[in-house]
This record gives structure tokens, sequence and C-alpha cells, in this order.
């Protein structure tokens, strides 16, 4: 086979990759906007989205549903687009803004923010991705100080073990804070940091959806660099990238972006470790293909676990932090046990 027609192959295997994910995460879309507590049939679910249903079906749907599925698969694309950058500037398969502690950092913020207003409502949700910036970019900033050395660089084992120090310190921070809350806010903390999407609206959309756009774009934009970094630093810089510079604008993207999707979403982990390994086993290693990938794949997984979240256990919900968490635990233990 010829070196022009295995490229052809690739290309159209990677396109049909990403159109796969595409179509699963339309189908899981209508699935989900006929499941839960109150049921719609497909005809009514059809009839409302055109403006035929009653006043209840246009309620449950338009303001309960959809913000809720939107949210879903904003968060889980960037959630996961962030842990693929994580993962290429580090060189380190289990990078996840999880585990490296941005989500703590964004989420104590976000808390320290819900404790200073009167109730938990009165919180204006346009104000919780700037607020989760601002623990994230500060924990982000920690741990790398904390993690380079100028002799070495930034070692991809140094780099975990950091940030999973300054997670468990965060976590337990924001244990205490939530512990010393008024009772009428802690139930709605506790829920939020489980990784509920529950209670979302359309401000939450609106407040998330720039940060996505902006965000993507750029990173999508500049990918090419990422490629060349995954091999190593003595390379990179033989190419003409300055990998400092790139790692920081990299890693800053990363940061606001998880840092973005956890002001809305709570606490949900693993999706940045998930998606991404996903994604590279089917498209490769080329970042033009692997973050689409990724961020179709992310949208997917936690569309999938939201909807299984409200729907396992009527009328009981499970947070969709918490049925990520049930696959994602275990895969993080399956790559450490191979990781050399």
């Amino acid at each position: 086979m010829s070196s022009a027609n295995f490229e052809r192959q690739k290309k159209t295997r990677r396109i049909s990759v990403i159109t796969i994910f595409s179509i699963l995460i339309v189908i899981t879309f209508f699935i989900s906007m006929n499941t839960g507590l109150s049921r719609l049939t497909p005809m009514e679910v059809m009839d409302t989205l055109f403006g035929h249903g009653t006043a209840k079906q246009d309620l449950i749907l338009h303001k309960i549903r959809l913000p809720r599925i939107v949210i879903s698969i904003l968060v889980g694309a960037g959630l996961a687009v962030s842990g693929c950058i994580l993962q290429g500037i580090s060189r380190n398969d289990m990078a996840d803004p999880g585990i490296l502690g941005i989500t703590a950092g964004a989420g104590l913020m976000v808390v320290l923010f819900i404790a200073y207003f009167p109730t938990a409502a009165d919180a204006p949700s346009l104000y919780l991705p700037f607020l989760a910036l601002i623990g994230g970019g500060l924990t982000a900033a920690l741990i790398y100080v904390l993690a380079y050395k100028k002799q070495e660089g930034l070692l991809p084992t140094r780099f975990l073990l950091t940030g999973i120090s300054v997670s468990v310190g965060l976590i337990a921070l924001i244990n205490v804070l939530t512990l010393r809350l008024h009772p009428s806010k802690f139930q709605y903390v506790a829920v939020w940091l489980a990784g509920r999407i529950t209670g979302t609206t359309w401000d939450h959309v609106l407040a998330l959806l720039p940060w996505i756009i902006l965000l993507f774009a750029f990173v999508f934009y500049r990918a090419r660099h990422l490629d060349v970094m995954i091999f190593g630093d003595n390379i990179a810089t033989g190419l003409g990238i300055n990998v400092e510079k790139e790692r920081l604008v990299y890693y800053a993207a990363a940061t606001m972006l998880a840092a973005a999707c956890v002001s809305v979403s709570g606490g949900i982990g693993f999706v940045g470790l998930i998606a991404p390994h996903l994604a590279r086993k089917l498209v490769g290693h080329n970042h033009k293909y692997l973050l689409p990938a990724s961020a179709l794949a992310g949208a997917l997984l936690l569309l999938i676990a939201d909807t299984l979240g409200r729907s396992l256990f009527l009328p009981s919900e499970i947070p969709a932090g918490i049925v990520v968490a049930v696959i994602g635990a275990p895969y993080f233990l399956y790559l450490l046990a191979r990781a050399k």
C-alpha cells in the first residue's frame, strides 16, 4: 500500500470516528429529552419543540431538560479538551484537571462565593466562571511553580504528584468550609460538589458558552504545536518551538476551560482523563483530529452519565459526577497499574 493511500485511509477513519461520535450525541440528546421523572413521548417532545405542547410540557422541556442537556454537552466537551491539553503538554497520560487540583481550586472559590450570599440562589451565575477562573488559575500557578525545576523543566511524574498533593489539600479545605456553612446552603453546596447538573438554566448556558467557543477556537487553531511538544522539549526546541511559552499558553487555556466548566457543573472528575484516552485510541495523536474527537467523546460521556443518573433510580437522582466517577476511578487505577 502506498504512503498516500495509507494517509487517506487514516484521514477517512478519523473523520468517520468524529462523525459517529456526533451521531451518537444526537441520538442520546433525543433520548435524554424523553427521559426523566415526568416522561414525554417522542411525539410530545416534537410537538413541544415546535410550540404545540402544553404549558407543563413546555416547562419540562424548555426550562428544565434542554438547558441541562446543553450544559452536559458543553461541560463534557470542555473538560475533555482541557484534559487532552494537559496530557499533551505534560506527556503524562494520567493528567486531568480534576486529578491535578484545578477543579478543586475552582470549586473552593465558588464555595467561598456562595457562602457570602444570603441564599445560594442569589449567587449570579454570570460571575461564577470568572470566580472559578481565579481559583483554578491560582491553583494551576501554584502547581506549576512547585513542579517546575530550572535544570529539568516540567517532569511528568512530578507534575502529576504535585497536582494530586495540592488537590488533596484543597478538597480538605473545601470540606471544612462546607461543614461550617448554614444548613440552608450546605445541601446546595454538597450537591454542587458531587457534580449534579440539575438546576442549571439558560443563564448558566449563556455564562459558559462564550468561554467554550473562544477557547476551543484558540486551542484548535494552535493544535499543530501540541503535535510537536509530545515528542519532548529537545525535539520541539529544535523545530523552532518556544517550549516554555507554548506550555504556559496551553496550560492557561486548559485551566480556563476546566474552571469555567466546574463553575456551572460542580466537581465532575475523570471526563478529562477518559475522553482523550478513548479518542487517542481511535484517531491517533494528531491533535487536529484528537482535540475535536476528545470534545465529542467527553460530551457524549457526560450526557450519557447525566441521563443515566436521572433515570436509573426514579424518583431519586444520582449526580452525573458520581456516575462518571464509577467509571473513571477503576480506569485511573488501571492506568496507574500500567504506568512505568
